[in-house]
Formats: C-alpha cells, sequence, structure tokens
C-alpha cells in the first residue's frame, strides 16, 4: 500500500488525496489588455472557481530572436468546428499578454475584492521584487523552463506553492526539478501533467501519468486541460487529480492561441458544477449506507412468507414457505441459520415469519 502523500497548502488550504479538488481558471494566453483580464476574472469569481491564473513576463527578456515562429490552430467555424493553422511571430503572441506592472497590481486587488486567489506563471527574474510583494500563494513554472534549475531555485526561495508544468520533460527532468526546489527547502510542491499542443492530441495525453506522479514522486498531481471541452477534465479527476487548471476565453473564435480549445464564458459556470458533481457522486473507497438507505433497501429485499397455516412448536423446517418482498421480516439468510427452529405458537397462511415467532434458544 503506498503510503499517505503529504498535502501541499495554497493560502492555509490543503491540495491533495482527500481534499476537494482546486479548481484553476487560466486567463494568462486569452487576454489581450487589463479590460479582458478583468472580464475573464469576474467569469472565474462569479462561477466559484479557486484560483484564477495568468502569465507574467517581459516578451523582450524572454525571447531573443523576434521572428521565431509559432503555430497554432484558430477556429473558424462554430458548427463544424472546423479550424485553420496560424503562424506568427512568438513575440507578437507574447506582447500581447504583457502588462505593465501597475496593472498587474490593478489585477491582482481585484481578484482580492472579488474572493479569487491571483496565480502566476512567472517567467523571468525581473519581476521577483513585485510578485514577493504580492506575497502569491502559488506560482507555477512552464513546462519550459522544467530544466531552467537558476530560476526554479530562485522560485524555490519565494517559499510559495510551486506549481511544475511538466509538457514533454522526461520523469528524470521532473526528478531534477523537484530535486532543486526540495534542496532549496520547499516542499510545497505540486506536480502538473501537462500534455504539449493546442489543442493537445488525445494519444499525448496520458492521463495514466497522474498516478505515476504521486507514486513516484510523492506529492500531489495536477491537470493542466489543453483539449476542447471538459470530458479530459472528468477522467482526470477520477484517475486522481488534485488540481484542474482549465483555461477560459471570451470567445473561442478569437484568432491567437488557445482559444479555440478554452472555454467561454457560458460555459464555465456548468464546466465547475460537473466537476463538482462528479466529484460528490465519486463518493468514498468504503461501502456506507445512511440509515434511510438501509431501511430503503428493505423494501425490496425478502421476507418469509407462510403458505400454510403453522402450529406451535412444529419445526420451521416443516413449514411450507415462500419468499416475498418487503423484506421487514425473516429474511432469506436468517431461514437458512435458524432452519431447525421450532414456531412458538400458531400463525396463519400468509403470515410475514420474524424473529419473535421462533424459539431460539
Amino acid at each position: 500500500m503506498m503510503e499517505a502523500i503529504e498535502p501541499a497548502v495554497i493560502a492555509e488550504r490543503k491540495i491533495g488525496d482527500g481534499q476537494p479538488c482546486f479548481i484553476t481558471l487560466e486567463a494568462g494566453p486569452t487576454h489581450d489588455g487589463l479590460a479582458s483580464a478583468k472580464k475573464l476574472v469576474e467569469v472565474a469569481a462569479e462561477c466559484g472557481a479557486d484560483a484564477v491564473k495568468f502569465q507574467i513576463f517581459d516578451p523582450d527578456r524572454l525571447v531573443a530572436d523576434k521572428t521565431l515562429p509559432f503555430s497554432y490552430d484558430v477556429l473558424i467555424d462554430r458548427e463544424s468546428g472546423t479550424t485553420e493553422t496560424v503562424t506568427e511571430p512568438l513575440y507578437d503572441i507574447l506582447s500581447r499578454r504583457a502588462l505593465p506592472e501597475t496593472e498587474w497590481w490593478q489585477l491582482k486587488d481585484y481578484c482580492d475584492q472579488l474572493g479569487l486567489l491571483f496565480f502566476a506563471t512567472v517567467s523571468d527574474d525581473s519581476y521577483f521584487s513585485m510578485i514577493e510583494k504580492m506575497q502569491l500563494p502559488s506560482l507555477k513554472v512552464a513546462s519550459a523552463d522544467v530544466n531552467h534549475t537558476p530560476f526554479l531555485r530562485q522560485l524555490a526561495r519565494t517559499g510559495a506553492c510551486i506549481q511544475l508544468d511538466t509538457g514533454n520533460a522526461t520523469l528524470g527532468e521532473i526528478e531534477t526539478a523537484i530535486d532543486v526546489l526540495r534542496t532549496e527547502g520547499n516542499h510545497n510542491v505540486i506536480v502538473h501533467n501537462c500534455p504539449s499542443g493546442y489543442p493537445a492530441r488525445l494519444d499525448s495525453i496520458n492521463l495514466k501519468l497522474l498516478r505515476t506522479i504521486k507514486q513516484v514522486f510523492q506529492c500531489p498531481a495536477a491537470y493542466s486541460d489543453h483539449t476542447p471541452g471538459w470530458e479530459m477534465d472528468i477522467a482526470a479527476l477520477a484517475m486522481g487529480a488534485d488540481l484542474l487548471e482549465k483555461t477560459i476565453t471570451l470567445d473561442r473564435m478569437t484568432r491567437s492561441v488557445e482559444h479555440t480549445m478554452s472555454l467561454e464564458p457560458q460555459e464555465v459556470c456548468q464546466f465547475i458544477q460537473t466537476i463538482r458533481d462528479v466529484e460528490t457522486a465519486m463518493g468514498q473507497p468504503r461501502r456506507i449506507m445512511t440509515a434511510a438507505e438501509l431501511e430503503k433497501r428493505q423494501a425490496i429485499r425478502r421476507s418469509v412468507y407462510l403458505l400454510d397455516p403453522v402450529n406451535a412448536g412444529q419445526p420451521l423446517s416443516q413449514a411450507r414457505v415462500e419468499f416475498r418482498r418487503p423484506g421487514f421480516g425473516l429474511s432469506p439468510q436468517e431461514y437458512e441459520r435458524f432452519y431447525q427452529a421450532t414456531i412458538k405458537q400458531d400463525l396463519p397462511a400468509g403470515t410475514q415469519l420474524n424473529l419473535s415467532h421462533l424459539n431460539l434458544a
């Protein structure tokens, strides 16, 4: 039997086995400025998400080659689901997501006002002073930075819960990254199964990896979904995901990366409610019957009924009986157990037998 895994902690909330699944809505790649970012925050708060996540970086520090191409799919027809592939400089894509520090503060304050936790994927150290002042409860490492050990050390020292995206990383690379974080004294780690691709291919999702993450790295496992809809999120929950991250957008037909597989505002509440419903339906690993359930089941089970009259002192084994519903009398199992017992008094045909009718001494 696998040892119990120590839960991660985000803002005093435990994340791990036996805890409610933590739901983060990703808005980092789908906003195009402060106004749209705030609208996405409003959607997340209204629908009951636990946190909303953005991506904080400086495009000029992150990308050296401003002509480096990046390809992704965009939705061109809602009814058919038809997409086309678009290629543009990665620098241009990232520039649409970048905000000045003053606006990041405004967005953080807005989340606080709405009672929503503000997370961030931080991709360069120029914002470290800001995020430390913000005291963000959790920081995420992009899958591209899983081997950026100097940066991992800096993140670990913030003391925040570190969420590690893994993308196409090998188990060995993930192990090295976790060792770096723990060596710096930060054991508050959540590892994401984050399939690559926008959207991700089904054969790249590997939901079974969630169990491997828990077993091998002894930490909570999360699933970052890059597929349309939420079928894979439900499956991930059933596989033991402790945290789900799903991207949201104001318009899935926006011609930019990640919109095509994101949830629109009218879908977000249904997504979260579905996850909560499935979580409730999953229940517990052991069978627990309520008093009401125990009573209700007796109505469809069977009792022993006399087909003929019986006399006092007659053995039960000599009585002609039938097993009929409801099951509030002598059960078939009790009938076999007390088969040689005698009957206490004369009883007419049709009587539902119970233990009080038998001499059990």
